[in-house]
């Protein structure tokens, strides 16, 4: 079956598809809003690879639910079409000179980068999604450098091979191919490529066999990881996403990234002596219990939680006190600053984020008390939670003990 027909079909499928994941997953590190603060900054080092960088926005409230469900999803469905690639150009990978001139020398390092490159990203984004920051502290660097390498060996490879990918579709007519069984089936003309064998054996499967058990596998990792960004019926079929499946039933009973055990939250932490220090940039504070946060004017908002492995959940109703309000309480009445939230975890990441003004501004945002007309579980983040619209989940900070408006780090 090898030849440059059958993997340039494979090279099609990814030349449409990684261009795809590059794009979410910049829009993913952008919704970190890593400008704002070091707290937020994932890869301080990024230096010229952050000149798209921009002030992620609050509406629609479902952006980054779609854009990384999409990057997720679409990364774990391309898998089988990233392996039948490889296994066509096997052949390739060991040919004999390894360099023959200085453009076979470009050629042969951009495909080195390309096959390493492609299975780094693809074997940590899936680690990542299964284990939950299956590299702490060093995940985002080296995906987000990892993936720039990518796209760079990429480019280079696309446009030395375009020209001939182009010529070698053409020669077959896809329907044809569909229709012929394994009996009809014949080996490419020998070309330049080398990947058809000179001594080719008799064939055990055919060209529609091999795309039909590439495309099975990619629809079956669909219907088995889709469902923890589409929400529905369909979340009960996400069986490969930790977080896609039913976590139970009640107001509190939606997604979760981590509990409160694991992020070290002890009862006391929580407990009646809980307080909340309000701080603005002047130096006024304002130190508030929870009974005290139930006396102010209360507002709800239907937000959705979306994290980085791709899950979310539908919306919620979320009630509890505007952070304008909060900020107008340390003297910020009419524009308030940026927002730096801190939780009282112990342990586990993102501890710390910073909100951005716009953010902030949002009615929708709220320091949110209660969820779906209850008070919020203890993994949910009681006594008090962010809730901010279109914000990754890590950036909905819980178990919040402080708030400094105007501060960054």
């Amino acid at each position: 079956m090898r030849g440059l027909w059958l993997t340039s079909v494979f090279g099609l499928v990814l030349l449409l598809g990684i261009p795809v994941l590059f794009v979410t997953g910049l829009l993913s590190y952008a919704a970190y809003n890593p400008g704002l603060s070091p707290v937020n900054d994932t890869t301080p080092d990024k230096g010229l690879l952050g000149f798209y960088l921009f002030s992620w926005p609050t509406r629609p409230s479902w952006l980054y639910r779609v854009t990384q469900g999409v990057h997720v999803t679409l990364g774990i469905v391309l898998v089988p079409v990233l392996l039948a690639k490889l296994w066509s150009v096997v052949p390739k990978l060991f040919s004999w000179p390894p360099v023959r001139s200085a453009g076979h020398a470009l050629e042969r390092l951009s495909l080195l980068t390309l096959v390493g490159g492609g299975l780094f990203e693809f074997a940590t984004g899936v680690l990542n999604v299964q284990l939950d920051y299956a590299f702490p502290g060093s995940f985002y660097p080296l995906h987000f450098y990892g993936a720039w390498i990518l796209m760079a060996a990429f480019v280079v490879h696309v446009a030395l091979r375009l020209p001939r990918m182009v010529r070698s579709l053409r020669s077959r007519d896809l329907r044809t191919e569909l229709r012929t069984p394994l009996s009809g089936t014949r080996p490419e003309p020998p070309d330049e490529t080398g990947l058809v064998s000179p001594r080719p054996a008799a064939p055990t499967m055919s060209r529609r066999g091999a795309l039909a058990m590439v495309g099975t596998g990619s629809f079956a990792l669909l219907v088995v990881t889709a469902g923890q960004s589409i929400g529905g019926p369909l979340r009960a079929s996400a069986l490969l996403a930790p977080h896609g499946r039913d976590p139970g039933r009640g107001p509190n009973g939606f997604q979760i990234n981590k509990t409160a055990a694991a992020a070290g939250v002890r009862a006391r932490d929580i407990g009646p002596g809980w307080q909340l220090v309000v701080r603005g940039a002047s130096g006024r504070e304002a130190v508030l219990t929870r009974q005290q946060l139930l006396r102010l004017p209360h507002h709800g908002a239907a937000l959705p939680i979306a994290c980085v492995e791709g899950w979310s959940t539908p919306d919620q109703r979320w009630e509890g006190v505007r952070l304008t309000d909060l900020a107008a309480l340390v003297g910020h009445p009419d524009r308030p600053p940026r927002v730096l939230v801190e939780s009282v975890q112990r342990h586990a990441a993102f501890g710390r984020a910073v909100l951005s003004a716009r953010q902030v501004r949002d009615p929708r945002s709220l320091l949110a008390l209660r969820v779906n007309g209850a008070d919020l579980s203890p993994d949910h983040g009681y006594p008090a939670r962010i809730i901010v619209p279109g914000a990754p989940g890590v950036h909905n900070t819980k178990w919040v003990g402080r708030l400094a408006f105007g501060e960054t780090v």
